[in-house]
């Protein structure tokens, strides 16, 4: 019996997991040894355009346009057409990487200009060595997301999205071994020399299974090939529309940089801690329900296909919600536990704590994005989620401007949410307005329930846990309430998900 999308999910959610969990492990050192620094500063401007690159090429554009096409491929043609098309993808993926690298490295002063425009004399210099450093490392991750096209339409969930631990691993040991030897820029070229060794790594553990999967590379730049121009012609579409969440990115780091004061090193903190939810639940359940929408649309099943959405819905109301306000409310504990050690102070804690709770509220929006996105995807419709996306970028980023002037970076991430729940709207209404509504009044009865027990889950941990215990007891303290007051009330409004768990955990 095959698993079904739940156990997908949880399969991509638990590589996820081991990725993350090593990443607050690399995020504490960073923070230990750079706090809020000019390096820290440097380091994570630096990162954005290589973060762009891999975001616009590679897993979650590519995976829109490649896994479609791929897992029909196979279907109707079988497995030497597949193989086929998956090497020539490879193939122009590899071009591709190393025309990036060499584009990025000869351009990295202008790059550094445009992503900190407010960055000077020292800072700047070193963002720009940064660069030349990190950038090829975009490509790398473009070849990763190939990998991940080939092992998820296989089924194969969990080595995909675990593999950029050995990204972080990569970055642990580089502070670790060198961290008593070097310090301030020698230390931070350092590690972005370890992070492209990780993105190295992280392509070389995935090539193994890849490679038996497509029973070897075919490699050729036929585009010809069989689904060649289908994949070209729907990841065209895709990039453009992930360029445009990208650009809001790219926004919120260059108004950030005019603020100075360690804005930028903030929002990366911050953003470790608010995309957590995000990438544990919002892209597992997409990831894991892409391949069966797809196929759900070729068979013309519109029916299935909006149960489908709405299920994915469901389980992303009922996991991504609480993560919210518990972040939002309860981000102090989780931030000073987390990164208050070393060169990262009080005051550092105090800064990233309001950026959190801005970024928090637009969590539940910024959620179902991807799911809603792979209903329009899997019917080969992938421009309205550009449109889309660009009136939601620059709603937020005027909103973001207006914002950061009366409350710092923190106004950043309001903007930001703005933008979010206004993007939600048009997918779901214009989703519904194609395949019929995913959520009909069950569903949103479940969700009212999802928020009625979050809501009471946060009063009970802030009444319950004292104030005066340390950072890492306080936050131990306050997800033990929240889960559990939270599946005891998801139990009692008798919510789909949350009886599920619940008999999972008590089965005998």
């Amino acid at each position: 019996m095959p698993p079904s999308s739940g156990q997908l999910a949880g399969r991509v959610a638990a590589g996820i997991v081991v990725a993350r969990l090593l990443g607050f492990v690399r995020e504490r050192l960073f923070a230990s040894y750079f706090g809020n620094g000019p390096a820290a500063d440097a380091f994570r401007a630096a990162l954005k355009i290589p973060n762009l690159i891999r975001n616009l090429l590679g897993e979650g554009t590519l995976s829109a346009s490649f896994i479609p096409v791929y897992a029909a491929l196979l279907k109707r043609e079988g497995e030497e057409a597949g193989r086929r098309l998956a090497g020539v993808m490879a193939s122009l993926l590899v071009v591709l990487t190393a025309l990036s690298a060499l584009a990025g490295i000869a351009l990295a002063p202008l790059i550094t200009d445009f992503v900190a425009p407010g960055f000077g004399g020292a800072t700047r210099d070193l963002t720009v060595r940064l660069v030349e450093i990190l950038f090829p490392m975009s490509g790398l991750m473009i070849l990763s997301a190939w990998c991940l096209g080939v092992l998820n339409t296989h089924g194969r969930f969990f080595l995909s999205y675990a593999a950029p631990a050995m990204w972080n691993i990569a970055q642990i040991a580089t502070l670790v071994g060198l961290g008593g030897r070097l310090a301030g820029s020698s230390l931070i070229v350092a590690l972005a020399w370890g992070a492209l060794a990780g993105g190295v790594l992280q392509i070389a553990v995935q090539l193994p299974t890849t490679m038996r999967l497509v029973r070897g590379i075919y490699w050729s730049l036929n585009l010809a090939t069989n689904g060649v121009r289908r994949v070209i012609h729907a990841w065209v579409p895709v990039v453009f529309g992930a360029g445009v969440g990208q650009v809001s990115s790219i926004i919120d780091t260059q108004l950030a940089s005019l603020l100075g004061g360690g804005a930028v090193a903030a929002l990366g903190y911050t953003q470790l801690l608010s995309t957590l939810p995000l990438s544990l639940f919002g892209v597992s359940v997409a990831a894991a329900a892409l391949p069966d929408l797809s196929r759900d649309a070729a068979g013309e099943a519109l029916d299935l296909l909006r149960r489908r959405l709405g299920d994915g819905l469901r389980r992303l109301a009922f996991f991504v919600l609480p993560s919210a306000f518990a972040l939002a409310a309860f981000g102090r504990p989780m931030v000073a536990a987390i990164f208050e050690t070393g060169h990262f102070g009080p005051e550092d804690t105090a800064l990233v704590t309001g950026i959190l709770a801005a970024y928090a509220i637009g969590i539940p929006a910024q959620a179902p994005i991807k799911l809603l996105a792979s209903g329009y995807y899997a019917q080969g419709d992938t421009r309205t989620p550009v449109r889309m996306a660009a009136l939601s970028v620059a709603v937020a980023a005027g909103a973001a401007y207006g914002l950061m002037r009366w409350l710092g970076p923190a106004g950043i991430g309001l903007g930001s949410s703005v933008g979010a729940y206004l993007n939600l709207t048009l997918h779901y209404r214009g989703l519904s307005a194609r395949v019929g509504q995913p959520l009909g009044r069950a569903e949103w009865r479940a969700l009212a329930s999802v928020l009625a027990a979050a809501t009471g889950a946060t009063a009970a941990a802030g009444l319950l846990v004292p104030a005066t215990w340390h950072p890492w007891g306080q936050t131990i303290a306050v997800l033990a309430v929240f889960v559990l007051v939270y599946q005891v009330a998801g139990v009692v409004f008798r919510h789909p998900d949350a009886v599920g768990l619940w008999r999972a955990v008590t089965r005998r």
